[in-house]
C-alpha cells in the first residue's frame, strides 16, 4: 500500500451458521414449545408470544393447552371462552384471530394446518413471520423466521441501520437470511437467530463477549452496537380518563355491558361507562357513557376510587363509582350486550385487568 492510502474496513465475513447452530444446542433456554413439533403448539406459542414476555407467557401457554389441547377443541369453543382463559395476557384481538383462524383451518383445510405460505397468510393474526415461524419449526420448511429478536441479530452483524420493522424491511433481511438458510435445519437456525437476540443480542448492553458472532459481527468490529438497527424516537405517551359505574339493582344484582367486537379489548365484559371527552369531568363522563351504552340515567353518583392501568398507545386512568339509575330496563344502545348478574358470578366472564381491578370497589 502506497504512503497516505486509506485502509478499506474489509467486507463482511461469510455468516457462521454452524457456530451459531452449535451455540444453540449448548445454551438453548427450555421452553415448553420447544419440546415439540405440533404445528398448533407452535403457532399458539408465536401468537402469544408476541409483544409479550417469555416468563408471562409460560403458564398461559400451559393452562390454555389444558383447556383447549388440539385445535379442533379451540374451533368448537365460544369466543366468550377463549377470551376467559386469555385473561390478562393483554392484546386481546390476539386470541379472537386465533380463535377465527382455528375454526377456518377447520372449515377450509379439513382440520389440518395449511403446510405452504399463502394459505397460512390467509388465516387471520397470520403474517410473513409467524407463517415462517410455523413451517421451518414444525414442518422444517426452508423458509426465514424473523421476529424483533432476529432482526436486530441481523441488522448488527450486516451493520443495516436503516431497516425498519416494516413489510419491506422484513423482506430486506429475509433476502440475506434465505443465503444462508441451512435447508436441513431451518427451523433450528431461525430459533437460534431469535434466541441470540433475546438472550445475548439485547437491545441494551449486549453481552458481545459471549456472542458466537463475535468475530464476524460489524457493528461490533466497528464499536457500534447501539445504533443497529436505528433506535426509534420515543413518542409521548398521553392519559385517557375513563369513567366505570358499579350499579346494583334491588336484588343486589350488578350490571354489567360487553364491548364491541372490534376496537379496544374488544368483546370483553365491563362496568358501564367509557372515555371522557375533552373538558369533560367525570361525572359528566358518567352520566353520558351510561345512557349512550344502557340507556339508563344517572341519578345518584358516589365516587369511589381510581384504577391506573398502561397500554401500548396511552395510559388509563379510570374513575370508579357507585350509582343509582332512573327506573327502567337496561338496553343495549351503545354496547353487544349487556346483563344484571350475581356479583359472584362475575369471575365467570372474561374482563381486562383494569376493569376487574374496578370491580373490587364493589359494595
Amino acid at each position: 500500500m502506497s504512503h497516505g492510502a486509506r485502509s478499506r474496513e474489509p467486507e463482511c465475513a461469510p455468516f457462521p451458521v454452524w457456530r451459531l447452530l452449535s451455540w444453540y444446542r449448548m445454551n438453548c433456554r427450555s421452553l415448553p414449545w420447544r419440546e415439540t413439533r405440533d404445528p398448533y403448539r407452535i403457532w399458539l406459542s408465536e401468537i402469544m408470544l408476541q409483544q409479550t414476555q417469555v416468563a408471562t407467557v409460560i403458564p398461559y401457554y400451559e393452562r390454555f393447552l389444558q383447556r383447549f389441547p388440539t385445535l379442533c377443541d379451540l374451533a368448537r369453543a365460544t369466543e366468550e371462552d377463549v377470551l376467559q382463559i386469555w385473561e390478562n395476557l393483554g392484546y386481546y384481538n390476539r386470541a379472537r384471530q386465533l380463535h377465527r383462524a382455528a375454526r377456518m383451518v377447520v372449515e377450509k383445510f379439513g382440520g389440518e394446518i395449511p403446510r405452504d405460505f399463502d394459505n397460512l397468510l390467509r388465516l387471520p393474526g397470520i403474517g410473513a413471520y409467524t407463517a415462517g415461524a410455523i413451517l421451518s419449526i414444525a414442518f422444517g420448511a426452508t423458509v426465514p423466521a424473523i421476529d424483533g429478536n432476529a432482526r436486530r441479530v441481523l441488522c448488527r452483524f450486516y451493520a443495516l441501520p436503516g431497516v425498519n420493522a416494516d413489510p419491506k424491511g422484513y423482506r430486506c433481511l429475509a433476502d440475506r437470511v434465505m443465503r444462508i438458510l441451512p435447508a436441513s435445519q431451518p427451523g433450528c437456525f431461525n430459533q437460534a437467530l431469535m434466541e441470540l437476540g433475546a438472550t445475548l443480542c439485547r437491545s441494551r448492553k449486549p453481552l458481545c463477549d459471549l456472542c458466537p458472532l463475535l468475530e464476524q459481527c460489524l457493528a461490533r468490529r466497528r464499536g457500534q452496537t447501539d445504533f443497529f438497527p436505528m433506535p426509534a424516537k420515543k413518542k409521548i405517551t398521553p392519559v385517557r380518563t375513563a369513567v366505570a359505574a358499579l350499579i346494583r339493582d334491588d336484588r343486589g344484582c350488578v350490571l354489567v355491558v360487553k364491548r364491541p367486537p372490534s376496537g379496544l379489548l374488544g368483546s370483553l365484559w365491563k362496568f358501564p361507562g367509557g372515555f371522557a371527552e375533552r373538558e369533560e369531568t367525570p361525572f359528566q363522563a358518567l352520566k353520558r357513557t351510561v345512557t349512550e351504552e344502557v340507556g339508563l340515567r344517572i341519578i345518584e353518583a358516589s365516587f369511589q376510587g381510581t384504577v391506573k392501568h398502561a397500554y401500548t398507545h396511552f395510559r388509563l386512568c379510570l374513575h370508579i363509582f357507585t350509582g343509582k339509575v332512573s327506573p327502567g330496563e337496561a338496553k343495549r344502545t351503545g354496547c353487544a350486550d349487556c346483563r344484571w348478574i350475581d356479583p359472584k358470578a362475575i369471575g365467570q366472564l372474561p374482563f381486562s385487568r383494569a376493569d376487574r381491578l374496578a370491580g373490587n370497589h364493589l359494595p
